[in-house]
């Protein structure tokens, strides 16, 4: 156990397929442990975390994108360092994005966003994204297996958000492929962060906006162009582009690994797909129970502003804090039988899958729209899904292959088989 707790999460290869075990050690030894590699404090219990989110003055998410890896772009001196994280913002990674902002400048960009991903919108979308789910569904289904996150997950989830946006469907393909891998791969050798994946997206979404201000459209791409801060204010145009290039890549990352990780649990669970299909209602727990147990990211990261305490540990100020969303939503002292899925759970949505607090992710109710409808048009069209052991081996001893890095979770494929009903 202790040697299992040694090791190097950050660049240990061998933790990309399973952390868990790796994060129970950690928990077993404390929920809020000092790791001996970067000095990062590991929050593994759910009850510590949540108290991190709920801190929100006490700690910045400057660093939230990157953690460790580089770590701060300085050394941090005092009991209170909110002075130099002012000061060298602009220098962390993906500086210029809302989701390193802090305090009242956060929450001008964030409620932006949120003004116009109402779920009212989102309701009038769930039609496109029905019939859209049925045409790529339709270019598989007589094959009676497909590979779910290519053949369907990433396209989905993709033209929803572009569709969402606006963005012209002649570019869309283009601009998916622009995008680089995310921020802090593992096995890096020199421990550096990825380069910023909107740099290019930024560029090419600056003529859109450039459009949508002197032609507006009926799209919401069109509305936060021409959108005012609540002092009535008008962003920057970067301001504004930022918002909707960050919605654009984190949109569609979060809804295509949910998606898989509910094919993931689900085509080893028979019985639980019969129940779901006698009781389509039961789907959204089930979304929720997956969100618990394979949230699509890993970690939350934050710094401490201050000196504080988590846990009973203390907390130096300049501190990077690492809030281990899988090792908080199966914590036992807080969830019975973490490693089952339940859909009777009590408070199903008490899970840290999008956070919480002022940081929580605005696109949750994005996710769970499209993981809804895309289990019900699955269990509807077929019957006995089932994971290929051709290609993942047997139930007792699957293999996968996922993301390589220490921030997001989700497989790179996952193989389907199925009998169309």
């Amino acid at each position: 156990m202790s040697d299992l707790g040694d090791l190097n999460y950050f660049t240990d290869e061998s933790l990309i397929d399973d952390p868990l075990p790796y994060l129970n050690a950690l928990r077993s030894k404390c929920p809020v442990l000092r790791e001996p590699h970067y000095g990062t404090l590991m929050v593994t219990g759910y009850e510590e975390g949540l108290d991190v989110f709920k801190q929100g003055d006490t700690f910045s998410s400057c660093c939230c994108i990157s953690g460790p890896i580089p770590g701060l772009p300085f050394k941090p001196e005092g009991d209170d360092i909110s002075a130099q994280i002012k000061q060298h913002h602009h220098q962390v990674p993906w500086a210029t994005h809302f989701i390193t902002f802090d305090g009242p400048e956060h929450v001008a960009h964030r409620t932006l966003l949120t003004r116009l991903l109402t779920q009212q919108r989102l309701n009038k979308n769930a039609e496109y994204m029905t019939q859209l789910a049925d045409r790529l569904i339709d270019k598989f289904i007589d094959r009676d297996r497909c590979e779910v996150v290519s053949d369907y997950s990433q396209p989905l989830a993709t033209l929803v958000i572009a569709d969402l946006l606006g963005v012209p469907e002649e570019d869309r393909q283009e601009l998916v492929s622009t995008i680089g891998p995310p921020p802090a791969m593992v096995g890096d050798p020199d421990h550096k962060s990825a380069p910023d994946p909107l740099a290019y997206l930024d560029k090419r979404f600056t003529a859109y906006f450039e459009e949508r201000r002197a032609r507006p459209r009926d799209d919401m791409m069109s509305e936060l162009a021409n959108s005012r801060f609540r002092d009535g204010s008008v962003p920057d145009l970067a301001e504004a582009v930022r918002i909707a290039t960050f919605l654009f890549v984190a949109g569609q990352d979060t809804s295509a690994k949910l998606i898989a990780s509910a094919f993931k649990i689900l085509g080893d669970c028979p019985h639980l797909q019969q129940r779901l299909r006698a009781e389509p209602k039961r789907i959204p727990e089930f979304v929720e129970e997956t969100l618990r147990m394979e949230s699509p990211s890993k970690f939350n990261f934050r710094v401490a502003r201050r000196a504080t305490s988590i846990g009973g540990v203390d907390v130096p100020a300049g501190s990077i804090v690492a809030i281990s969303l899988a090792a908080g939503n199966r914590d036992p002292r807080y969830f019975e039988n973490p490693d089952e899925v339940q859909l009777d759970r009590p408070h199903l949505r008490d899970h840290l899958a999008f956070g919480r607090g002022f940081h929580a992710c605005p696109g949750a109710p994005l996710a769970r729209l499209e993981a809804r409808i895309t289990l019900e048009l699955f269990l509807r069209r077929m019957s006995d899904i089932r994971i290929s052991e051709a290609q993942h081996g047997p139930p007792d001893a699957r293999r996968y292959s996922k993301v390589p890095t220490y921030i997001l979770n989700g497989v790179t494929e996952l193989h389907l088989e199925f009998t169309k009903a």
